[in-house]
């Protein structure tokens, strides 16, 4: 994820936007309406709006069904909700995973789909992981969303760049120029771990590559005259019968109707921003990344017409700086790869409790361990700990500052001691938000017995604990959210795995309070393999789509490789569009 930076928006878009078109002046140009009977209801009221779909939402999901749909002749409509367009997808880096993409291909790389179906498998559900089932342990329904996964993801790639709506390039790493590995890439499983994370050929970079994605979409979309009305919040689908023809949104304290003649496609992320649903379905989660937008305005809408839901727990996760979350739920930056190399990160009772270099999403998932004996999650908040090494060699790299003397969050204690009694009064005056969870007493002893065997494994170049630095993707990805500070006095790390250095004893040390958080949820309704919303009975709810982070994800829990979010969203938003063209949105087809 990167910081928020909003594309300029064409001049034709600023006439389109707040929703000034009158019913029937949304076909595109050239284009007559797609022609079939209308429904009784469409033709007993009024609509404010019509066109053949509508998609809600702004980010790569919503984009990818209204690009999809409108290059098959659809006139297309997109609501938004919020004042500017992009969604989530504006705020991130714009990597998009997608597996035997014609980048590889090219490359002379075959990503065999029974190998990569493994993969994703074996990561997604590996409870049920079955690897000479034919369905390799899961259930139908899920196997199905893989392999349509697997089965579109490159045929969007090249139909978006067909199109000239938005083009990749592979995703190489910074400072190492090499092709991400994924994060899974040691799974035996995982016969292509590199090259299947792509970025926006146009704009990407470490800060503007998901603006990119987006902006190059919805410029296509209005070069077509195909209007984005921003600032209307859907509230309702509207339907005749079964089947979904239209929605009712909000703008402006009125109320709004916007009739689809063939379907609507839903893709307006998750609830991440929604405490209550938080409270009910998520472990925890004390911050997002996920733009404010993020209420989870899909799963109340499609409950009421009828929407069987799937997982509601599940979510792209990533540790967050606690006293920045309770500042503001809605953060920048989420705590991704962990910077530095004489680091490392312990829970209530001073030990290491896993790999701190391994990716965001399964390292946050350490934090829901629970303790039965005790009845207790000792890892609730954790403690990132580093020295004056890791500070000078590695500031700027978040959360580690440039200059310790600008960051609030920051703790520094003489020795594991002191900055034990620190951290005691820091977690003290958040009690009433964090459970009243404390130190163990004897924290300081335990800390400084852990900073002893890190060190010594530093030295040997093994951890025997937790495998630090033994896998590619932790070296590759330390060289890129570990760059050396421009004027450090700190050497280049002469220890024989360069992910780990002894930590000066006895100090001084620092620490940051680090808590669960979300770069979203991705749990909703549940879809088949045409992006269809399915019914209590398991039967597609004709007319009505969804895709991205607001249905019940296809990956369930597994972050794939760099750009897993993005990568299902275009893929789904491309199959809910292609297949509402194909079939008119039908129940049966």
């Amino acid at each position: 994820m990167s910081k928020s930076h909003t594309p300029q928006m064409p001049s034709r878009r600023q006439a389109l936007i707040r929703g000034g078109l009158a019913a029937g002046g949304l076909v595109s140009a050239g284009l007559a309406p797609i022609a079939h009977a209308a429904p009784k209801a469409a033709q007993s009221q009024h609509w404010d709006h019509e066109a053949d779909v509508v998609c809600v939402g702004s980010g790569a999901a919503a984009c990818s069904a209204a690009v999809t749909a409108a290059s098959a002749g659809a006139s297309v409509i997109l609501v938004e909700k919020m004042p500017l367009p992009g969604g989530t997808t504006g705020k991130s880096g714009g990597v998009t995973w997608i597996p035997n993409n014609p980048l590889l291909r090219e490359r002379g790389i075959q990503d065999d789909k029974a190998d990569c179906l493994r993969y994703l498998a074996r990561y997604a559900y590996p409870r049920e992981y079955t690897p000479d089932s034919p369905t390799l342990g899961l259930p139908e329904h899920s196997y199905r969303l893989l392999e349509a996964f697997y089965d579109n993801g490159s045929a969007a790639v090249e139909h978006f760049d067909k199109l000239g709506a938005v083009r990749f390039r592979a995703f190489k790493m910074w400072f190492v120029d090499k092709y991400a590995p994924d994060y899974a890439d040691h799974l035996p499983e995982n016969k292509v771990s590199r090259g299947r994370a792509l970025e926006p050929a146009e704009g990407a970079s470490s800060s503007g590559g998901g603006a990119s994605l987006a902006s190059q979409m919805e410029k296509w979309l209005t070069e077509r005259n195909m209007p984005i009305l921003l600032e209307h919040r859907v509230t309702r689908v509207i339907k005749d019968g079964g089947r979904v023809i239209g929605i009712e949104a909000e703008h402006d304290g009125k109320l709004v109707r916007i009739r689809a003649r063939r379907g609507v496609v839903f893709g307006t992320g998750g609830y991440a921003h929604n405490t209550d649903l938080i409270h009910l379905h998520q472990p925890a989660a004390y911050g997002a990344c996920a733009m404010p937008g993020s209420t989870g305005d899909f799963i109340p809408i499609a409950q009421s017409a009828g929407a069987r839901m799937g997982a509601l727990g599940t979510g792209w996760r990533t540790q967050v700086v606690l006293e920045e979350a309770l500042e503001n739920r809605a953060i920048g930056l989420g705590a991704f790869v962990l910077p530095g190399d004489s680091m490392i990160v312990v829970n209530k009772y001073g030990r290491r409790l896993g790999n701190e270099k391994i990716n965001y999403n399964d390292r946050t998932q350490l934090h829901f361990v629970f303790d039965p004996v005790k009845k207790e999650y000792p890892n609730h908040l954790q403690f990132m700990i580093f020295d004056g090494r890791s500070l000078d060699a590695f500031g700027g790299a978040f959360p580690i500052p440039a200059d310790r003397r600008a960051s609030r969050h920051l703790v520094e204690g003489r020795d594991p001691a002191d900055l034990a009694a620190r951290l005691s009064e820091r977690l003290a005056k958040h009690a009433a938000r964090t459970g009243g969870f404390t130190l163990a007493p004897d924290f300081a002893a335990n800390l400084a017995d852990t900073i002893g065997r890190f060190n010594g494994y530093a030295k040997a170049g093994k951890d025997p604990e937790f495998d630090r630095g033994l896998h590619e993707y932790d070296r590759d990805w330390q060289a890129l959210f570990s760059p050396r500070r421009e004027g450090t006095t700190q050497p280049e790390n002469p220890m024989p795995n360069v992910t780990m250095h002894p930590l000066d004893t006895p100090g001084p040390l620092y620490a940051f309070i680090l808590a669960p958080g979300l770069l979203d949820t991705n749990g909703g309704p549940m879809i088949n393999a045409n992006a269809q919303v399915l019914d209590a009975d398991g039967q597609p709810i004709p007319g009505l789509y969804g895709a991205g982070n607001c249905i019940a994800c296809p990956a369930h829990n597994a972050y794939v490789g760099a750009g897993g979010t993005i990568g299902l969203a275009l893929t789904f938003g491309y199959i809910a569009g292609r297949h509402l063209m194909q079939a008119g949105g039908g129940a049966g087809a």
